[in-house]
């Protein structure tokens, strides 16, 4: 993948500081490559041949490319998720002490928090108002400038501090706004009517999230290395509508990227939802039809895989330590946290092969918990066979993670070879 590719998901990440804004993202550059939204408060009726996409909750989407003539051999599937570990502004968030403006906040998801301490953290999101007409509204906000900092005690204050300080996530990490009493609502209408919603008239509800400003990064002596926040799992999903982009029209296929991964999926946007499986009835009604199609598919489940840390090689089994730039790895787990069985494992290895594309396999310790994907939860939802994939990184679910430059390139490849693959999936 050359500079200008890499730069381009950079940017894509750095317009997507939340679930949000991703699936605003992911919306923007279909629409720019021709495809048509869906609304599922609309009848479709028959959806002929063409390209398209639909998103429930502003968080989740799903983009699809039908042609007629190959439905019989399934879907091509690529599954991945819009949400990342962080902190989530409370529902009364205001609070004052010591002179300071700071906003209360809940961890969303597993967040490594030590990172978060002393970074330059912004706030975006989707508020809930009422206009100057009495009606009900949304809309996305961002604010874009670093307006908020959480800032570590002094190790002179601490002297325990690099052997044992523990984080109280009540107490300990509540970002500092300003050196004033401020109303959190007022700060919204403000940013509303600067983003040019003059008809806000009052905040009823919002959901808010803090991110780190600082863009992402090639880094590297020979730029080796792609830094950011958000990479697990928002280079999964641009990585993958790219390739379906560049796969054009040679079979049916199908995006979804979903909300609420890092919480378990479980809402009516999150792979445990229906999403998925109201689009595939609408696009195939006929009951006896749409399991033949599904028993045709595939999906590949994209999220980022755990690199072996050279501070910390101990923490992989010895044999299964994926390197970054070394390729995708396949993920297996025996008790069905991956949803990899062989056959898929070895669909990925074909393509993988017939695209010049090395591959990497992980398997968690004996002795460690394994963490899981959307994978064993579409698979069991929908019946697909499911491989587990992902590039592999370092950091995951701090504030800044860490991955492979050839690693975007060599999934990019593979899913591409994966959504042109004309051949049954059987």
């Amino acid at each position: 993948m050359n500079n200008n590719s890499i730069y381009y998901i950079c940017d894509q990440i750095q317009s997507s500081p939340n679930a949000f804004h991703a699936t605003s993202t992911l919306k923007d550059v279909l629409i720019s490559h021709g495809f048509n939204e869906l609304f599922e408060s609309d009848d479709w009726g028959n959806v002929s041949e063409g390209h398209y996409f639909v998103t429930r909750n502003d968080s989740s989407l799903i983009a699809f490319t039908i042609c007629p003539e190959s439905l019989s051999n399934g879907f091509a599937m690529v599954g991945a998720h819009t949400d990342s570990p962080c902190l989530k502004v409370k529902p009364n968030p205001d609070l004052f002490k010591n002179g300071y403006y700071q906003t209360s906040v809940e961890v969303y998801g597993g967040v490594l928090l030590n990172p978060w301490f002393d970074r330059e953290l912004s706030l975006a999101g989707k508020v809930s108002y009422l206009s100057v007409d009495n009606s009900v509204k949304t809309s996305l906000i961002n604010f874009e400038s670093p307006i908020a900092i959480i800032p570590s005690l002094a190790i002179h204050l601490d002297r325990e501090a690099n052997k044992k300080r523990s984080i109280n996530p009540q107490t300990d990490i509540k970002p500092i706004w300003c050196h004033k009493d401020l109303n959190f609502d007022e700060l919204c209408i403000n940013q509303l009517i600067k983003q040019g919603h003059t008809e806000v008239d009052s905040v009823l509800d919002y959901e808010l999230f803090f991110y780190d400003v600082q863009p992402p990064s090639v880094i590297g002596f020979e730029e080796d290395f792609l830094v950011s926040s958000r990479l697990d799992n928002l280079l999964s999903c641009f990585i993958g509508l790219d390739a379906m982009i560049k796969a054009g029209n040679k079979r049916s296929t199908l995006l979804v990227c979903t909300d609420h991964e890092e919480v378990g999926s479980s809402s009516h946007c999150g792979a445990d939802g229906p999403f998925l499986q109201s689009v595939l009835q609408r696009l195939i009604p006929d009951t006896t039809e749409l399991q033949q199609c599904v028993h045709h598919s595939m999906m590949i489940s994209v999220d980022n895989a755990h690199g072996i840390h050279p501070n910390f090689s101990d923490k992989h089994d010895s044999n299964h330590g994926p390197i970054l730039n070394d390729g995708p790895v396949i993920k297996l787990n025996a008790n069905q946290r991956y949803a990899t069985n062989a056959e898929t494992s070895g669909f990925v290895k074909h393509i993988a092969r017939l695209n010049n594309v090395p591959v990497q396999s992980f398997v968690v310790r004996s002795d460690m918990a394994c963490g899981s994907t959307i994978g064993p939860i579409t698979s069991a939802n929908i019946g697909i066979k499911t491989a587990d994939i992902g590039v592999p990184t370092f950091a995951m679910h701090s504030i800044r993670e860490m991955a492979g430059v050839s690693d975007v390139d060599y999934l990019q490849r593979l899913l591409t070879g994966f959504f042109e693959y004309e051949k049954a999936f059987v």
